[in-house]
């Protein structure tokens, strides 16, 4: 944000703030490390608010719960800003410094009255009141999201309402203040560093300037290379329906199972004329492929590194040799590439890392030596002799702004596209558990004694409506298919809402349900608000 790719924040920030809005987050189970260093905040005093539709085991220890209804954030948002504004508590001085689009934004929240938040997010006026005057009022505060926040199909918007929140009373380029998307996985951060995004190369640099691109093609030799922003995800099957992409290279990915609409995704996977996978396991997307490259696990059989969602980069070293018939990533796409016509010889990761840093400004001061010796580096780290920056937008308080100023983002509510309807009146969201991960590739196959079987978790009052019994097994629909699977009742959660995870895809296929309408901007599903029926199955006779 503002230029950089990543949160902007420390976790010891969390340790030593006064107010943290967990917003769409279930960060007790999804994000345990980060989770630790909150509650620190909480233990030494700070006040923890949770938006989340469900009450979740991170929204039981916080002081307030607001149980927002599925895809009405901005709504709730820009309902707290209205306030923050009319009670003079937005931060005037560092909007008029160090903001730009502020009229705009302030006409646009005025139209979300606290009556009219309300009846959009099922929240009632009076803790949303509390809630933004709490936050405008605390010296320090942050606000921390995830994938409730993302996996919508205005999740850009989402995440620039939050944002706004931030800028509107100056909680952004102090210590203990920020804005902070939690990874949802190990080393998203430092994908998106490397530049594993459609515009960018290593550090976030522009792939469509010019001087951009003429640095890295001379670094590279003279290589060609595209000059143009190329397909997200969504947009590589669209291309595929359009018979425009017949060839993919997937690395470490099962989008077979992990994609919305999971019939389509495997359509159009397997209609493909060349599909190549390089994972770790046989997944159910390589299970589709022409070519296998089986890869070392790169947590413990690889060198490199990762980067948190604290932006902290840190070295992995190789604890193990992989299985007989295993190569390491560098290795197997070095072969690639010499096969392609460029011999790049037999790089290690220490050499691939030390290019990457002679091209990537924030990363240069990076040495393996000294990401050894400091325990990881928190980008950016311009040279050698820079500890690493603790949290970002420092620059926002200079006077003047170094820089270009934050700009205000003036959103609108916009519902869930997947309506609710006599037909299909119940609200499906998803998300992950302690004990597993994304669709069980990595998890499925070691017990733990907090699993259980997938279910369709719904409340008691759903099921006493629906006339279903707790461990009843029932059909569940959507407007793209159907799916077999037992309920459970969870008292946490509210009549209407009902959840469900993809981490045990040979159990029961939920990514079958789930709409694959798509934010234009990010590129990602609406995984969190699917409109399903639940039915009884007919006795067997």
């Amino acid at each position: 944000m503002f230029g950089a790719g990543g949160g902007t924040s420390s976790y010891r920030e969390a340790e030593e703030t006064n107010v943290i809005i967990l917003w769409g987050s279930n960060a007790r189970e999804t994000h345990p490390i980060f989770f630790h260093h909150l509650l620190r905040g909480v233990r030494s005093g700070a006040r923890l608010i949770a938006v989340d539709p469900r009450r979740t085991s991170s929204a039981e220890w916080a002081d307030v719960w607001l149980g927002i209804d599925v895809g009405s954030d901005i709504a709730l948002a820009n309902a707290m800003a209205r306030e923050i504004i009319h009670a003079g508590l937005h931060d005037k001085e560092f909007i008029a410094r160090a903001t730009t689009g502020y009229e705009d934004f302030a006409r646009c929240v005025e139209a979300y009255t606290l009556e009219r938040a309300e009846a959009e997010t099922g929240v009632p006026a009076a803790a949303i009141k509390e809630v933004a005057l709490d936050f405008a009022r605390a010296e320090r505060g942050m606000i921390c999201w995830t994938l409730g926040i993302t996996e919508h199909h205005n999740a850009t918007d989402n995440v620039l309402a939050l944002i706004n929140l931030g800028l509107l009373t100056g909680k952004v380029g102090r210590y203990g203040c920020g804005l902070n998307p939690l990874r949802g996985q190990n080393n998203v951060q430092g994908g998106g560093d490397m530049g594993a995004i459609p515009a960018r190369m290593p550090g976030f640099q522009d792939l469509e300037d010019p001087a951009i691109h003429d640095k890295f093609a001379k670094a590279w030799g003279g290589a060609k290379f595209p000059d143009r922003k190329g397909w997200h995800l969504s947009e590589m099957f669209e291309a595929m329906e359009r018979g425009e992409l017949r060839s993919a290279y997937i690395v470490g990915e099962n989008p077979a199972r992990s994609e919305a609409d999971q019939t389509r995704a495997v359509r159009l996977l397997s209609g493909l004329e060349h599909l190549v996978v390089q994972d770790i396991f046989l997944t159910q997307t390589a299970e589709l492929a022409h070519v296998v490259l089986p890869a070392a696990a790169g947590w413990a059989e690889s060198e490199g590194t990762v980067t948190n969602s604290e932006r902290r980069v840190q070295r992995v070293r190789r604890a193990l040799e992989p299985p007989a018939g295993a190569r390491d990533d560098i290795d197997i796409i070095s072969d690639i590439a010499q096969r392609l016509g460029s011999d790049w010889g037999n790089p290690t990761a220490e050499e691939v890392w030390d290019e990457c840093r002679s091209l990537s400004p924030m990363h240069a001061g990076m040495a393996y030596r000294r990401l050894d010796e400091l325990g990881g580096i928190q980008w950016p780290c311009p040279d050698e002799s820079h500890p690493g920056t603790q949290f970002l937008h420092a620059r926002l308080w200079k006077d003047p702004v170094e820089g270009p100023r934050a700009p205000f983002f003036a959103v609108e509510h916009d519902p869930p596209v997947d309506r609710l309807s006599e037909e299909f009146p119940i609200r499906l969201t998803t998300g992950r558990r302690l004990d597993s991960f994304n669709t069980g590739v990595q998890t499925g196959e070691y017990t733990s004694p907090l699993r259980k079987r997938e279910a369709l978790l719904i409340s008691p009052e759903d099921g006493a409506r629906l006339g279903v019994e707790d461990g009843e097994s029932v059909r569940v629909s959507s407007r793209r298919g159907s799916v077999e699977v037992s309920v459970r009742f969870e008292p946490t959660l509210r009549p209407g809402l009902a959840f469900m995870t993809l981490h045990f895809p040979d159990q029961v296929s939920t990514n079958v349900l789930t709409i694959d309408a798509t934010d234009p901007k990010s590129g990602t599903a609406e995984f969190k608000a699917s409109a399903i029926r639940i039915d009884k199955l007919a006795p067997v006779s």
